[in-house]
């Protein structure tokens, strides 16, 4: 029999239950850093892993000294990304200080102006395009140094996040075995075995999924450069790196990469014929980002990222794409991460599920 005190009590837990929930909204909003450097942290881990074993089993390291090198090793190739950028850093420094503003809207403006050219010449009417959006007059770069000083900030705050990250990064690496030991202690008897092989397994598939990303991305980067360095292109180690860091997003990133290649190729042939100079060069390039597009699509993404977590091609296309149309961009990205982990759990806790059975047979 159902009572007053009986629903006031399911009330009350309820309401407890909600504030709870809040709260902990509440706290984890507070500490999303703290988060972002602990999931970052965990991707370096899952990445060093197999160069861990590596000095560890084959050149015979302790686990310590093992885990620093391991370490110098991120440390080495996080200085040489800083490194890329100093020189483009230094040498538009001046173009983006608050005096060289107008200059850089001057030639803005100018290529503005040859691109209604170049489209007059060919029957189109430009003028009422630019009468309608009025693009000239709203082109405004005082923003510029605003962004400058933001931009900073950015990386002062991103030297201390570093910092952190690395920290982390170095006590998982080093006592994962202590981890896992802690893990053990609260497991319930009863599923401490599964739960144990689905750890086990999802490290092993996802240190080989962000292994297999970073080489599809080194790929993509060499085939951008050689792209831009045939055609001359200013700057072409940095706006390839950029181009082919924006490959993390599957599907979007590529498309984006080619809008960003065509407007830093325009803006570094400014004072150039456009017609003669800058369109063809534009062209040329998009034709190569889209002839690198087509190999990753088609070569190096299907089999880096088929056999590093062992699915199907088509399957990781049907499974990022509905990610993307949920979840967005974020989406996409952690699609293939999240769905990996997903399989193991379900070999492991429902063996016997014909649809699991199938997913996962190559697991």
């Amino acid at each position: 029999m159902v009572t007053s005190r009986t629903i006031a009590n399911g009330i009350l837990k309820a309401v407890a239950v909600i504030a709870a929930i809040y709260f902990l909204y509440h706290f984890l909003s507070l500490i999303k850093p703290v988060l972002i450097y602990i999931v970052i942290a965990l991707i370096l881990t899952l990445i060093g892993t197999p160069l861990l074993k590596f000095l560890k089993r084959r050149l015979k390291f302790n686990n310590l000294f093992a885990t620093i090198t391991t370490l110098f090793f991120f440390v080495l190739l996080i200085a040489g990304f800083i490194m890329m950028f100093v020189p483009l850093i230094l040498s538009q420094g001046q173009n983006l200080s608050l005096l060289n503003t107008a200059s850089i809207e001057a030639q803005i403006r100018h290529l503005i102006t040859e691109v209604s050219i170049f489209l007059e010449s060919n029957n189109i009417d430009s003028k009422a395009m630019m009468q309608d959006s009025d693009l000239a007059s709203k082109l405004n770069l005082n923003f510029i140094p605003n962004l400058l000083n933001f931009v900073l900030g950015t990386l002062s705050s991103l030297g201390i996040g570093l910092a952190s990250v690395l920290f982390i990064t170095f006590f998982f690496l080093k006592d994962r075995a202590m981890f896992t030991r802690g893990v053990k202690r609260i497991l319930p008897p009863a599923q401490e075995d599964k739960i144990l092989n689905s750890i086990d397994k999802t490290n092993t598939l996802l240190s080989r999924y962000f292994i297999g990303l970073l080489l599809q991305l080194f790929i993509v980067f060499i085939l951008y450069l050689i792209v831009l360095l045939i055609f001359g292109v200013e700057n072409a180690l940095v706006i390839a790196f950029l181009c082919a860091v924006l490959n993390i997003i599957p599907y979007v990133g590529p498309l984006i990469a080619s809008v960003l290649a065509a407007a830093l190729t325009m803006l570094s042939n400014i004072g150039g014929d456009f017609q003669s100079e800058i369109l063809p060069t534009t062209i040329y390039v998009l034709i190569g980002f889209w002839l690198v597009q087509v190999i990753d699509n088609n070569l190096t993404q299907p089999l880096i990222f088929s056999n590093s977590v062992n699915s199907h091609p088509l399957e990781i296309f049907l499974v990022i794409l509905i990610a993307g149309f949920l979840f967005g961009i974020m989406g996409m990205i952690i699609a293939v991460p999240l769905y990996t982990i997903l399989k193991v759990i379900g070999k492991e806790f429902f063996p016997d599920n014909r649809i699991v059975k199938q997913l996962t047979k190559h697991i």
